[in-house]
């Protein structure tokens, strides 16, 4: 045991020896050069935690640019009752995946759609808004078979109103498929306010009164609320509300709102997700948090629940699965997060005027399938009074492995082949910095070291080199340089079995030839050590003076974080497992030894110079 832990000290020491850099600090890069050119300045990188620090954090602002979410495709159907003359809809999505003419294939009924376009500029409530006049900045509109369309595709958030043919006793239900969106409403201080709002689903919606009772200034008496209930436009369409106390607000219309208010109003519960446009993951997220409060005077009980997709329409990305969703509480007795898969609804108290934060992850390891592969789904949010009815989309993609990551090998045991050795535990675990790059095509490399920076090469992109060369020589300043002190210099070892994937093993062999300088038994003044015949003559061959050292090192990836380790990002953003190596050369019979590991990438780049 101590004969290889003095290996690995005298190996990371002999390192340190020839890993210079011109300038020596770790964040100026530089050319370590043949051993001769080298200042005398010893660079040592530390291999054990904290993780990378400040290094690590530079280049997650650097590189975690790309690891922004893209992906969602959430899908709801909402059916839609029509009367023949003008009728005023809100669409809680977008639809704009389809065309008007796609989307009203089948409804020929349907002769003209308006949306309204809320200008900042003072207009005549009564005048320009209850009749939709074409020309204007304030109207966008389709016709079928207009030649001067505005409108081509229904996009949302967003009120429209609504032409059929047919008298107000002529009924129509058309199902319009849309991606859904979170809520968000604009109140304008013109007063020309055509909005929707989130209310229960169903039918026993709530009163204007009791959905407005934290926002009463939108149903004061000295506003005016209009409804469209079918008809030519005339005194009876659309037609004033005098009774909020016993008007149902449909989720499905839009209604006019005079109230000459500036305000983002759209439920007597806010819900806010960390990420705008909602739970959406894309192939690393981990964790996003959503901000729900109560703006009523008494407390709330809150239900969220998970809810399938619709299909997604022909032509649109096919949803694989549900998002594998989990719930992160703080558990007090063992002062750790603890993550509960969301299969079921969880209930929440919301005190009076406040608000709660809750915290959603994913589970990665059940996140598979081709890399174009799309899990989908809905988070619902209701309360107990059955006002409102909020859905925030939610999706994630198939990771993709590639980029650099870096972590460290805790040993923790070591094979003794001393006669009557007590056994393999070490006093104390002993770090192994590894810095391991996966490239687009999934070949993994283990390296010694690792640039990041501009490059030399054309167009001089931020990206990854294992030599110093290959950085622009005037931005060298801005580059940062990764060290494995314990690996021989310039080591690339990209051949072996396995592969970087939950589950899976990577073998990679790392040679420390007899001859190298940073054999340990090389000592280039002593003449046991020097590799060389008795008169210095002639070089002796591998095994006389000194052997060749083979390290075979085995990265098993665990397909679920161990236990007491966190699950947040794993399979993304953290990957860890059990390690294994096997040295033969430094001891007349191999010796292995065996401990943990965990990796966290730091650039999701999958492209390397290794010049």
């Amino acid at each position: 045991m101590k004969t290889l832990l003095a290996y690995f000290q005298l190996a990371r020491a002999a390192i340190d020896m020839h890993s210079h850099v011109r300038g020596g600090n770790v964040a100026g890069g530089g050319d370590p050069g043949p051993a001769s050119a080298r200042p005398a300045t010893t660079l040592r990188v530390a291999s054990g935690h904290p993780f990378l620090g400040g290094v690590v954090a530079y280049a997650a602002f650097t590189l975690f640019l790309g690891l922004a979410p893209a992906a969602r495709a959430q899908w709801q159907s909402v059916t839609y009752t029509l009367h023949g003359g003008w009728n005023a809809i809100y669409l809680h999505g977008d639809a704009s995946h389809a065309s008007i003419e796609t989307l009203l294939t089948g409804h020929s009924e349907i002769v003209s759609i308006w949306r309204w376009n809320p200008n900042p500029n003072p207009i005549q409530f009564s005048a320009s808004s209850l009749a939709p006049a074409n020309g204007t900045p304030e109207w966008s509109v389709w016709t079928r078979n207009g030649t001067a369309n505005t409108l081509s595709k229904l996009s949302g958030p967003s009120a429209y109103l609504v032409e059929c043919t047919g008298a107000v006793t002529n009924t129509y239900s058309i199902a319009i498929v849309h991606k859904v969106q979170p809520p968000s409403t604009t109140w304008v201080r013109n007063g020309a306010n055509l909005l929707g709002f989130p209310t229960r689903l169903g039918t026993s919606y709530p009163t204007l009164s009791a959905y407005f009772a934290t926002f009463p200034v939108a149903i004061a008496t000295n506003t005016r609320i209009y409804k469209y209930e079918g008809g030519p436009l005339s005194a009876a369409n659309p037609i004033q509300i005098f009774s909020p106390a016993v008007e149902a607000l449909d989720r499905t219309k839009a209604y006019w709102f005079e109230a000459a208010v500036v305000s983002d109003f759209y439920a007597p519960l806010e819900v806010n997700s960390s990420n705008l446009d909602g739970l959406i993951y894309g192939r690393a997220g981990s964790l996003i948090t959503v901000r729900v409060r109560n703006r009523t005077a008494a407390n709330v009980n809150l239900t969220v629940q998970p809810v399938d997709s619709a299909p997604a329409p022909t032509g649109q990305n096919q949803i694989t699965a549900p998002v594998p969703l989990t719930y992160r509480t703080f558990n007090a007795t063992t002062a750790a997060y603890e993550y509960t898969p969301v299969t079921t609804a969880i209930g929440v108290v919301i005190g009076a005027q406040s608000s709660v934060e809750l915290n959603f992850g994913v589970d990665r390891s059940r996140i598979t399938g081709a890399g174009d592969a799309l899990y989908a789904s809905l988070l619902r949010f209701t309360e107990g009074g059955n006002l409102m009815d909020v859905y925030l989309p939610v999706s994630a993609q198939v990771t993709s492995l590639a980029g650099l990551w870096i972590g460290d090998v805790a040993v923790t045991n070591v094979q003794s082949n001393v006669p009557g050795s007590p056994g393999t535990a070490a006093s104390r675990a002993f770090p192994l910095r590894v810095l391991l790059h996966v490239d687009d095509t999934g070949t993994a490399r283990l390296l010694s070291q690792v640039f990041l920076g501009k490059l030399a090469a054309a167009t001089n992109p931020v990206g990854l080199c294992t030599f110093e060369a290959g950085l622009k020589a005037d931005e060298k300043a801005t580059a940062r340089r990764f060290t494995a002190a314990h690996l021989p210099l310039d080591t690339i070892v990209a051949t072996g079995s396995g592969s970087v994937a939950l589950g899976q093993t990577l073998v990679r062999t790392v040679p420390l030839p007899y001859n190298a300088p940073t054999n340990p038994y090389v000592h280039t003044y002593h003449p046991d050590h020097d590799n060389r015949n008795a008169r210095f003559t002639a070089n002796l061959p591998a095994g006389v003076e000194s052997p060749t050292i083979s390290r075979v090192c085995n990265f098993v990836f665990a397909a679920t974080a161990p236990a007491g380790t966190s699950p947040l990002g794993w399979g993304s953003s953290v990957l860890g497992g059990t390690y294994s190596e096997t040295v033969t050369g430094l001891h007349q019979a191999p010796v292995t030894v065996t401990g943990t590991f965990e990796l966290r990438r730091v650039s999701e780049l999958g492209s390397i110079t290794t010049n």
